[in-house]
Order: C-alpha cells, then sequence, then structure tokens
C-alpha cells in the first residue's frame, strides 16, 4: 500500500480503517502510518531519511528500522497480516532496479514490545534472496516473493509451520535448449516462458513433488504441481532407473506421450502412463 492523499476516496479509506490502519498524508518525505496492533495498541511509523523507519511504539518509546529505499531514498509504507494472526505487520516497499521491488516487513513482538523483522530462511533453492515483491494469499497462507534476473522472472513461495517460515516452493530455470527438443519435443506457445523445474518442500527442506513447468507461470497455491507434456522424437529412447545409468532394457518410442518432472545435469525425469502398467517413471538422456 502507498502513501494516501488526503483526498483519497471514501471506500479506500475505511478499507484501511478496516485492517486497523490509518494513513495520514503531508509532503512525499513526512507520510506517516498508524497501525491498530491491539486494542489499545497503536504504533506510528514514518520513512526518514534513506528510507529507514521511524516508529513511535504504544509504550511511546521510539524505535529505528532500517528499512528499505528506492533510488530517491523513499519508501511506502503498508500494513498487511503476513503471519496470518489476525494482526497486520508493518511492511515498507521501494522499488530497485527498472522492475523489483524490495520489501521489508516487521512484526510487533508483544514480549519486547517492539517490532522485529521477518525475514525468510536461507536457502540455495530460493531465487529471490528476501520477500521481494512480496504478495500475500491469506486463503491458503502463503507468502510469494518475486523477482527478475535477466530476461527470467522468478518466484519463491513461503508458508508457515509452528510459527516459523519456511520455503515452499521454488523453482529452477532449465538450460537445455535444442536439446530436450531433439528428444521430447513440447509444445510452446508466443505466451510459453522458459521451462523451469518447480519443487515443492516439507517444513524440513525435503523434497515433496517435481515437475518441469512454465517458469513465468507459478503454480495454483492450492493444487499439486503440473507437469509439461511432450511427445517422444527418435524411433527408440532408452529409459533408465537414475541419470547417468549405462544400460537398460526398457525403452520409449516414437510418439509416445509423457510428463516432464525434473532434470539433473542433462537427464530429464519422465512419467509414461502405459495402458496395460499404469504409469512408468525414468530417466532419459537430453545431452547434446
Amino acid at each position: 500500500m502507498g502513501k494516501v492523499n488526503v483526498g483519497c476516496l471514501a471506500a479506500v479509506c475505511a478499507a484501511l480503517l478496516g485492517m486497523g490502519v490509518a494513513a495520514t498524508a503531508g509532503a512525499a518525505e513526512d507520510a506517516t502510518l498508524r497501525i491498530t496492533l491491539g486494542p489499545g495498541q497503536v504504533a506510528t511509523a514514518r520513512v526518514d531519511a534513506q528510507g529507514s523507519l521511524a516508529v513511535v511504539l504504544p509504550s511511546g518509546r521510539q524505535q529505528r528500522l532500517e528499512g528499505v529505499a528506492d533510488a530517491d531514498g523513499d519508501a511506502r509504507l503498508g500494513a498487511l497480516d503476513v503471519d496470518f494472526d489476525g494482526r497486520p505487520e508493518l511492511v515498507a516497499r521501494a522499488a530497485v532496479g527498472q522492475v523489483n521491488e524490495a520489501v521489508a516487513v516487521y512484526r510487533f513482538d508483544p514480549a519486547q514490545a517492539r517490532f522485529v523483522p521477518l525475514a525468510p530462511p536461507d536457502s540455495p533453492h530460493a531465487q529471490c534472496g528476501g520477500l521481494m515483491g512480496l504478495d500475500v494469499d491469506a486463503a491458503h497462507r502463503t507468502l510469494s516473493s518475486s523477482c527478475r534476473s535477466g530476461p527470467m522472472w522468478y518466484v519463491d513461495q513461503y508458508r508457515y509451520h509452528d510459527g516459523r517460515l519456511y520455503l515452499y516452493r521454488a523453482e529452477r530455470l532449465l538450460m537445455l535448449g535444442d536439446a530436450l527438443e531433439a528428444t521430447i519435443f513440447v509444445k510452446q506457445t508466443a505466451d510459453s516462458g522458459p521451462m523451469a523445474v518447480w519443487t515443492t518442500f516439507d517444513p524440513a527442506g525435503k523434497v515433496l513433488d517435481t515437475a518441469i513447468g512454465d517458469g513465468l507461470v507459478a503454480p495454483d497455491h492450492g493444487h499439486g504441481l503440473l507437469a509439461l507434456s511432450g511427445q517422444v522424437v527418435p524411433a527408440r529412447v532408452p529409459l533408465h532407473a537414475r541419470p547417468g545409468d549405462t544400460a537398460t532394457r526398457r525403452y520409449l518410442v516414437r510418439d509416445d506421450r509423457v510428463e516432464l518432472l525434473d532434470e539433473q545435469d542433462g537427464w530429464v525425469k519422465v512419467r509414461y502412463a502405459n495402458p496395460s502398467r499404469g504409469d512408468i517413471l525414468g530417466w532419459v538422456d537430453a545431452n547434446p
């Protein structure tokens, strides 16, 4: 939520008040945000120099928060229930570069009587390195962090377990190019994005599911991963039990339709629905 003008629409102001948030307007460098954290608990935040936040706590004491800042040293303040506990968190947003948005989230800790930063856990699978472009899906209790690196948009999705954030879903760009097309042809349109491996994790970081899908279309929070499908191109393709295997008695044949599930070092995991034997899983070598 950005800074609000004195002449904002009544409906917008009512919505803000309904969230426990009231915004007052003034000069761009003097915008403030008033947040009701609970019965009789009100805090006020103001964007200060270089995006830092000057906060007056419910106790009347002051707190300084690091915040985020755009090229002009400014930021936009808002309030969202980021941890789904019915109380709003303080959120600061600022444009960085041409397309990305840095986001800082602060939760009010009643025990400490102050705001503490909310940061996603470190993970080698996350692409954005923070809560970039934060989107909150209350219906599925999921946070999405989105960022652009080069020509590619990435999305990291987080959920809570026992009050702590964990990486729920992430993507990894597929770097096979024409090598995959020569083995398994996947029909794409002008609107299709680069293919990526989407992975779902449990709170301990264990992989629950993988699927190769459109890297620009985040999976639906409320459903499992959906894999792209394609057709086998060569007359016969060996189907191995593991990536890197050199021998197998299983084969796919031209025009067999398979779902693409994962990739490791140029090997692609596929699922083939055999009419008589059911689903068959295996790995095909898509290296050039």
